[in-house]
């Protein structure tokens, strides 16, 4: 008796299928059920090690007018954490951060007040300090969604706006709650409310932070993102100088005068609203070339009690081309001022990476600034080449020495090469050289120190193992 081959295939599968459920029952009988401890064990690491030298010299002067001396920062930071895998939903994290100086010829402004004992010496940003770095728990309990709750780091877009400013030693954390959720196609949307910021000269902020940042992926390399960011916050330690002084005297600060970190008893208030939009991407032409663009806007405005002389906009556009391993794009960048009394600022950005690695602009003079540059990068063997060049100009004028009206902040070069030994070790070597131009102060004095805008120059080694 013979069969055609679909009955014959269907009762094979049938069989199958009716079998399945005893196999499977034996097969539970077989397998321990996965344990707390499983999950601790099949966690992974959040441990690294990284030791770096950092060089600053500054055409500055210390308050007996003699030049301001050299800083020469050898620190090593500590990283020792771990995550667990999922279990039931649930996983944990731990995190201690240890940065032990071994050289300490540096100003390293803890607490984002100077260092009386340095305060002859340049600034450097990385003050010893030992602490929980990350301590939050992960929830997954809804499909496409995880919820985190705790001290967590926070990297959303290119760090504009929010960031961990991992370049520093002690890296900026927030504490709250944050929601990331992938339900709808090609889209990601985080939402978040901290209630402290942890920033890096090791000070804890509080204040109301809330987060939304909605990415739809055009393609695997393109993405248009929504965002809004709405910091209700007196001070972020950017508040320096007078309000009610006339709009083309220079002062470094946001605008909004004074604050308790530089005068006690002073109040203001930086609360802000910033909505913006940012299109990306990278787009393929052919086999051997890639268009690459940037086009972003956002306005930012006064927020709960924040200051009415809040508002300002933020404006990129940039693009160019990649060919093999190598790429070359031209950006100008605005972040502008409202009539020369604040600028548009970005209190929680990886401000690092932009407006040059010299860190001269980490807040924006509230005469604003406008950024034109041109960043090239390749890759030779193993190692990461970048490199760029800036040239300065502020959103009004300023006045600078003998009562001048200016708008030439100043030109900076910056060049880093990265080689990664393994997947585990890398090594970084950077430079950066910032050149002014019109002078950002109506005079040479230490007085004028936080406002000016000198001539300086930074050398970084870095040498980073992750285990």
């Amino acid at each position: 008796m013979t069969y055609p081959l679909r009955q014959v295939s269907l009762a094979v599968l049938l069989a199958f299928g009716l079998a399945q459920p005893a196999v499977q029952a034996a097969e539970l009988d077989l397998v321990p059920e996965y344990t707390l401890l499983d999950a601790i064990k099949d966690g992974k690491s959040l441990s690294s090690l990284r030791l770096r030298y950092e060089h600053v010299d500054q055409d500055l002067f210390q308050a007996n007018g003699d030049k301001l001396e050299s800083a020469n920062a050898f620190t090593l930071r500590s990283l020792i954490g771990w995550q667990s895998a999922p279990f039931h939903n649930f996983s944990a994290a731990v995190q201690v951060i240890d940065v032990a100086k071994i050289e300490d010829e540096f100003n390293d402004r803890e607490g984002n007040v100077p260092q009386v004992s340095r305060a002859e010496h340049a600034v450097v940003v990385d003050p010893e300090y030992t602490n929980i770095n990350q301590l939050f728990v992960d929830w997954t309990g809804i499909k496409n969604t995880k919820a985190r709750f705790g001290r967590q780091q926070v990297n959303l877009d290119n760090v504009r706006f929010v960031g961990d400013i991992a370049f520093r030693q002690v890296m900026q954390v927030f504490d709250g709650l944050s929601v990331t959720n992938k339900s709808i196609p090609d889209t990601e949307i985080f939402l978040a409310h901290f209630d402290k910021v942890r920033q890096i000269n090791t000070e804890l902020r509080d204040g109301n932070i809330e987060i939304v940042n909605a990415k739809y992926r055009i393609s695997p390399s393109e993405s248009l993102v929504g965002y809004g960011y709405f910091i209700d916050a007196d001070n972020l330690s950017q508040n320096l100088g007078n309000p009610a002084a006339a709009g083309n005297i220079p002062q470094g600060g946001n605008g909004l005068g004074a604050s308790s970190d530089s005068t006690p008893g002073a109040t203001t208030d930086a609360s802000s609203r910033t909505l913006g939009l940012r299109l990306d991407g990278v787009r393929k032409i052919d086999d051997n070339w890639k268009a690459i663009y940037t086009a972003e806007f956002a306005k930012q405005n006064d927020y709960k009690d924040g200051s009415s002389l809040i508002n300002a906009h933020y404006l990129r556009l940039g693009g160019g081309a990649a060919f093999d391993k190598w790429s070359i794009r031209l950006d100008h960048e605005v972040l502008s001022s409202n009539n020369g009394q604040y600028a548009f600022q970005t209190p929680l950005g990886t401000n690092h990476l932009f407006q040059g690695w010299a860190d001269l602009f980490l807040v924006t003079p509230r005469q604003g600034i406008r950024d034109t540059y041109v960043t090239v990068a390749t890759t030779v063997a193993k190692a990461k080449i970048s490199a760029e060049y800036h040239v300065f100009r502020s959103d009004e004028n300023f006045t600078t020495l003998g009562g001048q009206s200016a708008n030439q902040y100043g030109k900076e070069f910056d060049i880093g090469v990265t080689y990664p030994f393994s997947d585990k070790l890398m090594a970084k070597l950077e430079y950066a050289k910032f050149m002014e131009d019109d002078v950002y102060g109506t005079s040479l004095a230490a007085s004028q120190r936080a406002f000016r805008k000198a001539d300086t120059e930074k050398i970084w080694a870095t040498v980073m193992l992750s285990f």
